[in-house]
C-alpha cells in the first residue's frame, strides 16, 4: 500500500504497532478507553484535535503526518551529544541515497 493511501486510522495503527504498544496502553496514556483507540483504528470515529496533537507527540510525528498531509517524522535529539546527532544525520542521508 502506498503511503499516500494510508488513512488516519491506518497511520494510528501503524505508529502504535511500530512502537510496540497495545491499544490499552495508548488509551491509558491518553486517559480514554481502549475501545476509543480501537474505534480510531477501525475508522469508526476520529480523534479530536486534542488527541491528534497528543498522538503526534507520543509517536514523534507531525500532526500533518497523522492527517495524511505530510510524510515527515521527527526524532528528539534533546539528550544526545553533537557526535550522536551527526551520526544520526549520516544514517538518514545513507537511507536517502539508497532510495535512488
Amino acid at each position: 500500500m502506498s503511503k499516500e493511501l494510508f488513512t488516519l486510522a491506518d497511520r494510528i495503527k501503524i505508529l502504535r504497532e511500530g512502537a510496540g504498544v497495545t491499544q490499552a496502553e495508548v488509551a491509558r496514556q491518553l486517559g480514554i478507553s481502549r475501545s476509543g483507540v480501537n474505534a480510531w483504528e477501525m475508522g469508526l470515529s476520529v480523534p479530536s484535535t486534542q488527541y491528534i496533537v497528543e498522538l503526534a507527540r507520543k509517536f514523534c510525528v507531525l500532526t500533518d503526518y497523522l492527517l495524511g498531509m505530510d510524510n515527515t517524522s521527527t526524532i528528539s535529539v534533546k539528550d544526545l551529544t553533537q557526535k550522536q546527532v551527526s551520526a544520526l544525520l549520516n544514517i538518514v542521508e545513507c537511507f536517502k541515497d539508497n532510495r535512488n
